[in-house]
């Protein structure tokens, strides 16, 4: 095998998002490998390692045991009377009794790919496995974890190092001093042997070394979401440019999100470019999560062809909530239903519309006003009268004017946005109060 394969690297996350995007367009594992510079079989093995199953909607399936069309038991559950086989029983649940009960697995996950990404089979109602190149990375890193932790030392030599180390630190010795006489006979780094002390591994503590406990703890890493540089591979406010180019049609939607005094509620914001309609929801906070829930009410309220068909591109800032593009982007069987782009770091200008339109927002709730007491029918209203605002740069027109001939109708119904006579629109505080 030629070294420029056999890199001896492990997979970082742009490549297991090269893997999930390379299985929806069915590549090959040969193809995928040659791209990351990896054997084949290093494909498989992380497709099938990582791959994530997913409970298919049985409701209309009365068994999805694998030997259904083959069975002819009957009476098996605990000897009750019943004149029918039964699979065809009404009254009885087969599955939870007969002892050679398998569940059908689709022959397609037995050989490559092994997963349903890509599958065009969106009626299946049975068990799926999905790869999530997202998942894939959170499970490497936490097996990596897990294998470094504890202490890399068997008995016999923990107890040698103790017996070495413990009477020198005693004897006021430093670390460095230490390491420079004993170095061939310490079988780890300084930095773990002070982890070891810290830990109380060895008999000598913090205590006994002479500057450490004059040192505050260190402050610990944000282990909060970010933005990696992998979410931004392909999406960035460059790549949304040439986008354009090559769709010059396509519609943009912009997304923000408005947050309160302190931490709390938040509302997310979207914003058509064709007609400055905007829509807003209430978020328990500003975890990706939250979004993601947005996301998926709205795939599975629209129907993923209208969704696909209102939100094909949509352009936002970089803040930590939109840090998981891919679930963003894809329904939960994994179809990429619309595209994800990124502005440029402190470019708010690159979005200026939907800026813009949080003018009006503040109009009603001005900075300062905390979201927590509020609910999504105290949003909705004040979505409502600041889109029956007029606007200059429509010609006069509103964005409810605008979005009722481009936008589908199904999007109005749902969220229950309906116009506001013009003489009674209010872009005051005292609008909220009114309810």
């Amino acid at each position: 095998m030629s070294k420029s394969i056999h890199t001896q690297k492990h997979m970082t996350l742009s490549d297991r998002i090269y893997i999930e995007q390379a299985l929806s367009n069915h590549d090959s594992f040969k193809d995928i490998a040659a791209v990351l510079k990896k054997d084949p079989s290093t494909i498989s093995k992380e497709i099938r390692k990582h791959r994530r199953p997913k409970d298919g909607s049985h409701y209309h399936l009365k068994n999805n045991c694998a030997l259904l069309s083959s069975c002819n038991r009957s009476r098996i559950c605990d000897g009750k009377l019943c004149n029918y086989l039964c699979k065809r029983s009404k009254t009885c649940d087969c599955t939870k009794h007969c002892p050679d009960f398998f569940p059908y697995l689709c022959p397609k996950l037995k050989k490559p790919p092994y997963v349903c990404n890509g599958c065009s089979n969106h009626a299946c109602r049975h068990d799926k496995f999905f790869y999530r190149a997202k998942d894939a990375d959170t499970s490497y890193e936490q097996t990596k974890h897990e294998c470094r932790q504890g202490i890399n030392l068997t008995p016999e030599e923990r107890a040698a190092l103790d017996e070495l180390v413990a009477p020198l630190i005693r004897n006021g010795q430093t670390m460095d001093h230490i390491f420079t006489e004993h170095k061939e006979e310490i079988p780890c780094s300084e930095r773990t042997l002070y982890r070891y002390i810290d830990s109380g591994i060895l008999s000598v503590r913090n205590i006994d070394l002479p500057r450490k406990v004059k040192y505050k703890p260190r402050r610990q890493s944000d282990t909060s979401e970010k933005l990696t540089r992998e979410c931004t591979i392909g999406r960035t406010y460059t790549d949304f440019l040439e986008y354009l180019e090559q769709y010059p049609e396509t519609n943009v939607v912009e997304m923000d999100t408005v947050v309160g005094p302190e931490p709390g509620k938040v509302i997310l914001t979207m914003l058509f470019r064709n007609s400055t309609f905007m829509l807003a929801f209430l978020m328990d906070n500003t975890k990706s999560e939250s979004v993601i829930n947005v996301f998926h009410f709205l795939q599975r309220e629209l129907g993923t062809e209208v969704f696909s068909r209102l939100f094909p591109v949509i352009l936002t800032d970089r803040g930590s909530e939109f840090s998981n593009p891919w679930a963003m982007e894809c329904d939960e069987y994994g179809e990429i239903l619309s595209k994800v782009f990124y502005c440029n770091a402190n470019a708010p200008y690159q979005k200026g519309r939907l800026e813009k339109n949080h003018e009006f927002l503040r109009y009603i709730m001005p900075k300062g006003t905390s979201f927590d007491a509020m609910t999504q029918k105290y949003i909705t209203l004040a979505v409502n009268h600041i889109n029956s605002t007029a606007r200059g740069s429509l010609n006069g027109r509103t964005p409810f004017e605008l979005a009722s001939m481009l936008l589908d109708e199904k999007l109005f119904k749902l969220l229950h946005l309906e116009p506001v006579e013009p003489d009674k629109v209010l872009l005051k505080p005292a609008l909220l109060k009114q309810r």
